[in-house]
């Protein structure tokens, strides 16, 4: 009975190790895609420039995902979880809202301002863009699903600690997540400037329910 036990232990830490290297391969694969897709964009990235950047070989790589696009799709899945980390954190431990309210702005702020620059968010609208699919539709409603519901978290926080009043704030969430996807798109174009970032956020503010 000990025996099977340790044979059963043994074959368990075996699989979890086998797990973990497919876990860490799978990783790779993913940084290397958004280094190529942030110098190429999507239209221009092709499974050979993911393969010489990662350095794992066709068949390594087809293990894990059949075409560039389900490569992509599986960036913009982690991107997604891993987007208002930072954020969600500090709602978690309950910090002062206007200190979570400052972060989440001067994050998208810095992340507008260096949109230019930044190949993988040209290659989220490239994808949004040129694939009209059910699972691009999906992908990206969920997104802007969790965009909203993050916002709507800072706001409870807010509510939470007698800043702001219940009123209405389901309704501001959204109307935030419209006013950044909008300066997102903006941002591509290069034709916008700090001031238009900063008087967008400060109407934003505006918007608040603030308790008197």
């Amino acid at each position: 009975m000990k025996g099977a036990k340790k044979m059963a232990k043994k074959q368990q830490s075996e699989l979890t190790t086998a797990e973990k290297k497919k876990q860490q391969k799978r990783d790779l694969i993913l940084e290397s895609a958004k280094v190529v897709f942030s110098k190429k964009g999507l239209i221009d990235a092709t499974m050979k420039d993911i393969i010489e950047e990662c350095g794992i070989s066709r068949g390594g790589i087809y293990l894990y995902f059949r075409s560039v696009d389900e490569i992509f799709l599986a960036v913009l899945e982690q991107r997604s979880k891993r987007k208002f980390d930072d954020v969600r954190e500090m709602i978690m431990e309950q910090v002062p809202f206007e200190t979570i309210l400052n972060k989440y702005f001067s994050d998208h702020r810095k992340r507008l301002l260096h949109s230019i620059s930044d190949g993988m968010l040209r290659a989220v609208y490239e994808y949004y863009y040129t694939h009209k699919t059910e699972a691009s539709s999906s992908l990206q409603q969920a997104q802007l699903s969790e965009t909203k519901r993050t916002i709507h978290e800072i706001f409870q926080v807010g509510v939470q600690q007698g800043v702001l009043k219940d009123e209405n704030l389901a309704v501001i969430a959204e109307n935030y997540m419209f006013v950044i996807e909008g300066l997102g798109i903006l941002a591509l174009t290069g034709h916008i400037t700090e001031q238009t970032i900063d008087g967008q956020i400060a109407v934003m503010r505006q918007l608040l329910p603030y308790r008197n």
